[in-house]
């Protein structure tokens, strides 16, 4: 049978490819921030927690994509480089523009989750568990980041503005290529 308008089993894949593609990206964010910052500043207990937990989520869909046999994005080359530049650009600024970069994007990733689990319903209740649960680590880290004085980097509304809309095109794009 070929492929049709709407087949669940297509939007699970692509669900998986962008979930692993974007746990990806997330810790190359925190790479690039501990790169900039080092181990000695007061926010790299944190970051290095978050990233560790990063890990973990990237670990659980890279397994995922290879026993369900799921291509993942052919932009990961692409996500390794943005991903450290964005956190090692955000952490130059200073550490609440490093907190505002994971604010931002961790408020993305809250609305994506919500959607994916309600589309998911009970369909899928593997990846809806650990849809669930990453997204409550996710939100922690929002959490963390705001606060860590997110709102106080510097154009808060426009840096966190273009690393949300960053966020959604990366969505996007990584659930079809």
């Amino acid at each position: 049978m070929s492929w049709r308008p709407g087949d669940p089993k297509r939007a699970i894949k692509a669900m998986v490819r962008v979930d692993q593609a974007g746990e990806y990206g997330a810790t190359r964010i925190y790479a690039g921030q501990l790169a900039v910052m080092g181990d000695r500043h007061p926010m790299a207990r944190s970051i290095a927690g978050m990233a560790a937990q990063e890990d973990r989520h990237q670990a659980f869909f890279d397994a995922m994509i290879a026993r369900r046999g799921v291509r993942p994005t052919l932009l990961q080359p692409l996500w390794n480089v943005a991903g450290f530049a964005l956190g090692a650009a955000t952490a130059a600024i200073g550490p609440e523009a490093a907190m505002a970069c994971t604010a931002a994007v961790e408020t993305e990733i809250d609305k994506h989750y919500t959607e994916q689990l309600e589309a998911l319903g009970e369909d899928d209740p593997e990846l809806s568990a650990a849809i669930a649960e990453f997204q409550a680590e996710e939100l922690e880290h929002r959490d963390i980041a705001l606060a860590s004085g997110a709102e106080r980097a510097p154009a808060y509304p426009l840096l966190s503005g273009l690393i949300r809309l960053g966020c959604r095109i990366a969505i996007a794009t990584a659930k079809r290529i």
